[in-house]
């Protein structure tokens, strides 16, 4: 089912209460967003960002526009090498193995990279339990960084979790200047229930929650 550019604006980019708890959604229930195409130009120069760049954790109650979370995914893991696939971030070994889900008022969405795309795989508000500070629950937008340990074959297992936040450092960095660049708050987070998140979000065994980030607008 595809969603109008309006139905967007007013569903997964608006601020609501919570829900009682996380269900599985039947798959008719569930929606594609095709995204707006990424920038190309635009933003204030690098250094403007660089020292523009800090972690905030207050927020307003504001709802970030479709084409702002379009440039925002593009920039923190898109495909930017459309010829090869290759992306935004570099990768141990070119394994591509981060995803990024995101937890907002209407459910939660998996980044397809590649289609520039996202696809609800939850439709309850779960940003409560992404993590221990009480502002995760109301900020509009919290990013979940996972990995695919099946990707990173070769490596040990404690080899893979470094390689996997290595490269979400990778992600949360680009979504660090992107926020900056915009006017936009942030903050890199670790702190979190990951065996619970992981659960609700009926990860397989394979992948595994490295960290998350909480995007929005700044309060002040």
């Amino acid at each position: 089912m595809m969603l109008s550019r309006r139905t967007v604006n007013l569903g997964i980019l608006a601020t609501a209460g919570l829900a009682v708890g996380p269900t599985l959604a039947a798959a008719s229930d569930l929606k594609a967003i095709e995204l707006p195409p990424p920038w190309k130009d635009g933003g204030k120069p690098l250094a403007q960002a660089v020292w523009a760049r800090r972690s905030i954790r207050e927020y307003v109650d504001k709802p970030v526009p479709i084409e702002v979370l379009s440039n925002l995914l593009w920039s923190a893991c898109g495909v930017n090498r459309p010829a090869t696939g290759d992306r935004t971030i570099p990768s141990w070994r070119h394994t591509l193995e981060s995803e990024i889900f995101v937890a907002a008022a209407d459910g939660v969405w998996s980044y397809d990279g590649k289609a520039h795309r996202l696809t609800q795989i939850l439709t309850d508000d779960v940003r409560a339990e992404t993590g221990m500070q009480d502002f995760v629950a109301a900020a509009p937008l919290n990013l979940i960084y996972v990995a695919d340990g099946r990707r990173l074959e070769g490596a040990s297992a404690d080899e893979k979790r470094l390689w996997a936040y290595t490269d979400s450092g990778f992600i949360g960095q680009n979504v660090y200047l992107f926020c900056a660049s915009e006017g936009l708050a942030t903050v890199f987070r670790a702190s979190l229930d990951r065996s619970r998140l992981a659960k609700t979000l009926q990860l397989p065994e394979t992948k595994f929650i490295t960290c998350l980030q909480t995007v929005g607008y700044p309060k002040g």
